[in-house]
C-alpha cells in the first residue's frame, strides 16, 4: 500500500497540504476531487517523485511500477501505433536486445529473449496496442499517422492510450475524459473497471466518476478527506459530515459563550473565583471546531440577449462540411460530412448532439458559428441572433503569452479594467492571477 503521512506541500507562498495523511490500499480505484488549484495535480507529482514533499512521508512499495497520462506531447514523426507501444518499456527492452543479439550473432540468446516476449504477450502487443487506439476512437486509417498530424486534443488521446498500454501497478490519470467524446469515455469506464492495479483519477465529471471509482479522495482546506463508494455516495456522506461538523461546532460556540458570561459576570466576585478560572482553563484547553462550510469560488451567470427572434437558426436541405478552394461546384475541391440536414432552433432549447468521431458534430457547430459555409441548401439566422461559441479545441485558440485580463480586453474593448477584473473574479481569476500569462496554467 501507499502512506502519506502527516505531508505538508507548498508551491511558492501556497500552502497546497498542511499536516494531512492518507493511505492507498491495493485495487482501489480512487477519484481525485477538489477545486482548481487545490493540488490535485500536485500530488500526482509527489507519487511520481518529480515533486518533494516539504514535510511528512510518502511510501510507496519498491517493487510497485507506476504508469501516468503526460499532459503534453511533443510533435514527433513516430506513428501513432510506435508511440503507444513505447508504453510498454518491456516490450521495448526485449524488442532491442533481440536486434542486438540478432546483428551480433548471438544465437544463443535469442531462445531465451524470445521466451520473455512470449510470457510479456509481446507477439499480440501490436494487437493490443491498435484495439487501445480503436476504443479512443482513432480509425484504421489513422494507426499509423504520425503523431505531428493530429491536433492537441487529440495527441493527448495518443498520451492517454500509452499510459493504458503501460505495465502497471499504479496507474494515475489527470483528466482523461476531457478530450474524450461519449464512446471513448464509455469505452474507458469498462477498461477501467477491469484495470487489475491501484487508479487514481484526477476528474470533474461525475457520471464518469460514479461509473469507475469505488472511493473518492477529496481535497480542501489543504486537507485530504477519504469516502468509500462511488460520488453519489461521497456527496451524500460529505453532507452528512459536514450537518454533524456544523452541529459540534454550533454546540461549542454555545458553551463558549457560557463561558465568556460567567467569566464576565463572576471574575471578579471571590466566592465565584476558582469557578471563573477553571472555565478559563476549559477554554484554554478547548480544540475549536470549524464551521462547515462549502467552498466554491465560481460566480457568474449567462447574460441574456437584449432581443430574442422567434426562431434563432434554420436549416433546410443543407449539405454540410469543408471545401478546399472555396468553390462548392468543384466535386474534387468539397468533402461532405453531413447531407439533407433539417434543424429548427427556437428559444429556449437545450440540445445534445450525439454520434461517433467524424459524425459531423463539430463540423454542424461550426456551420451554425459561421466558421464553415454550407455547401448546398439554405440557412436562415434570425435577425438578433447573437452566438456564443466555446470550441472543441479551445486551449489552441488562445494566446499563450497574454493574460486572461488581456484575452477578455481583446474582446470587449469598450469594458473599464475594473469590470474585467471582476468578471474574471467569477471564474477564480484573482489579483495578479489576471495579468499572468496563461502559459503555465493547467489545461
Amino acid at each position: 500500500m501507499i502512506r502519506l503521512q502527516n505531508i505538508t506541500l507548498q508551491r511558492g507562498p501556497q500552502t497546497l497540504l498542511e499536516d494531512t495523511s492518507l493511505t492507498i490500499h491495493p485495487g482501489r480505484r480512487i477519484g481525485v476531487i477538489g477545486r482548481n488549484g487545490c493540488g490535485k495535480s500536485s500530488l500526482f507529482r509527489v507519487l511520481l517523485r518529480e515533486l518533494p514533499l516539504d514535510g511528512g512521508e510518502l511510501t510507496i512499495p519498491g517493487q510497485w511500477r507506476i504508469a501516468h497520462m503526460a499532459q503534453e506531447v511533443s510533435a514527433t514523426n513516430r506513428s501513432s501505433l510506435d508511440y503507444v507501444l513505447d508504453g510498454d518499456g518491456d516490450l521495448r527492452r526485449i524488442q532491442r536486445q533481440l536486434s542486438e543479439a540478432e546483428q551480433q550473432g548471438r544465437d544463443h540468446e535469442l531462445g531465451h529473449l524470445y521466451a520473455e516476449l512470449e510470457a510479456i504477450h509481446g507477439f499480440d502487443a501490436s494487437y493490443r496496442a491498435e484495439q487501445l487506439l480503436h476504443g479512443l476512437g482513432f480509425d484504421q486509417t489513422e494507426v499509423n499517422a504520425p503523431v505531428s498530424s493530429f491536433s492537441g486534443g487529440w495527441r493527448i488521446r495518443l498520451n492517454l492510450a500509452q499510459a493504458l498500454m503501460s505495465r502497471s501497478d499504479l496507474l494515475l490519470l489527470d483528466e482523461p475524459t476531457n478530450h474524450l467524446d461519449l464512446d471513448a469515455t464509455l469505452w474507458l469506464e469498462q477498461w477501467l473497471k477491469e484495470y487489475p492495479g491501484t487508479l487514481l483519477l484526477i476528474s470533474h465529471d461525475r457520471d464518469f466518476l460514479d461509473n469507475v471509482a469505488d472511493e473518492i479522495v477529496h481535497m480542501e482546506h489543504r486537507q485530504m478527506f477519504s469516502y468509500r463508494g462511488n460520488y453519489s455516495q461521497f456527496e451524500q456522506q460529505r453532507a452528512l459530515r459536514l450537518a454533524e461538523q456544523q452541529a459540534v461546532f454550533e454546540k461549542q460556540q454555545r458553551r463558549v459563550k457560557e463561558i465568556h458570561s460567567f467569566v464576565t459576570r463572576f471574575k471578579a466576585k471571590a466566592s465565584k473565583a476558582k469557578q471563573a478560572q477553571s472555565r478559563v482553563k476549559e477554554l484554554e484547553r478547548m480544540e475549536m471546531i470549524a464551521p462547515a462550510h462549502v467552498d466554491s469560488p465560481f460566480h457568474f451567470i449567462f447574460r441574456e440577449a437584449d432581443k430574442t427572434s422567434n426562431v434563432l437558426v434554420s436549416l433546410a436541405d443543407a449539405e454540410i462540411g469543408y471545401q478546399a478552394s472555396g468553390n462548392a461546384s468543384e466535386d474534387t475541391d468539397t468533402s461532405t460530412i453531413l447531407d439533407g440536414v433539417n434543424v429548427l432552433l427556437q428559444p429556449g432549447s437545450r440540445i445534445g448532439l450525439l454520434g461517433p468521431n467524424g459524425a459531423g458534430k463539430s463540423t454542424l457547430i461550426k456551420t451554425l458559428v459561421g466558421d464553415l459555409p454550407l455547401l448546398s441548401g439554405d440557412m436562415t439566422k434570425g435577425q438578433h441572433l447573437k452566438i456564443g461559441y466555446f470550441a472543441q479545441h479551445q486551449l489552441e485558440a488562445l494566446d499563450l503569452q497574454a493574460s486572461a485580463l488581456l484575452h477578455i480586453q481583446r474582446l470587449s474593448a469598450k469594458a473599464t479594467e475594473q469590470e474585467i477584473r471582476n468578471f474574471l473574479g467569477g471564474f477564480n481569476f484573482h489579483g495578479d492571477k489576471a495579468l499572468e500569462p496563461v502559459a503555465p496554467f493547467s489545461g
